[in-house]
C-alpha cells in the first residue's frame, strides 16, 4: 500500500482541503493529488467525485479556483483531484512544450518508449487513485 504524504492542509466550509504526494506503482514517481474531505466525512463514508483538470493545470487549479467546496460541504460530497501528469520523470523532452509532457498526460496510457514507463495516467485515475482514495478515506 502507497504512503499517503501531506504537503498542505487547510480548514474549508467545516472540513479540510489536503494536499498529497505518493509513490506511484502506476506511473512510477511520486504523483500528488488534492481531497477535499467534507464535515460529513467525520461521522460517516461520504460519496467521492473526481475531477480531471485540464491541459497544464495541476491538483490545485479547481479546489483554488472553483469554490467548489461549498457545495460539496453542503451535500458531503469528497473531492477528489489528481495532478494531470507525472513531474520530474528525467524523460528527454519532457519539458519543451506546453501541449506536450509535463501537465499534458491526457489521461491515457502512452505505448511508446519512453514515455510509457511514466506516462501511465488512464490506469492511474481509473485504477491505482480510486484503490488509493477508497483504502484510506471514508468514502
Amino acid at each position: 500500500m502507497s504512503i499517503l504524504n501531506i504537503i498542505n492542509e487547510y480548514k474549508v466550509f467545516g472540513g479540510r482541503l489536503n494536499f498529497y504526494s505518493h509513490l506511484s506503482t502506476t506511473c512510477k514517481t511520486n504523483m500528488r493529488f488534492a481531497v477535499y474531505h467534507p464535515p460529513q466525512a467525520k461521522f460517516r463514508d461520504v460519496p467521492v467525485l473526481y475531477f480531471l483538470s485540464g491541459l497544464t493545470c495541476t491538483e490545485e487549479n479547481f479546489m483554488v479556483k472553483s469554490g467548489a467546496q461549498k457545495y460539496a460541504a453542503e451535500h458531503g460530497l469528497m473531492l477528489v483531484v489528481p495532478d494531470t501528469s507525472p513531474r520530474n520523470t528525467s524523460i528527454p523532452g519532457e519539458d519543451e512544450n506546453w501541449d506536450f509532457g509535463t501537465g499534458a498526460g491526457f489521461y491515457l496510457d502512452a505505448t511508446e518508449e519512453p514515455w510509457n514507463s511514466h506516462y501511465q495516467m488512464y490506469s492511474y485515475v481509473v485504477e491505482e487513485l480510486p484503490s488509493l482514495i477508497a483504502k484510506n478515506f471514508a468514502i
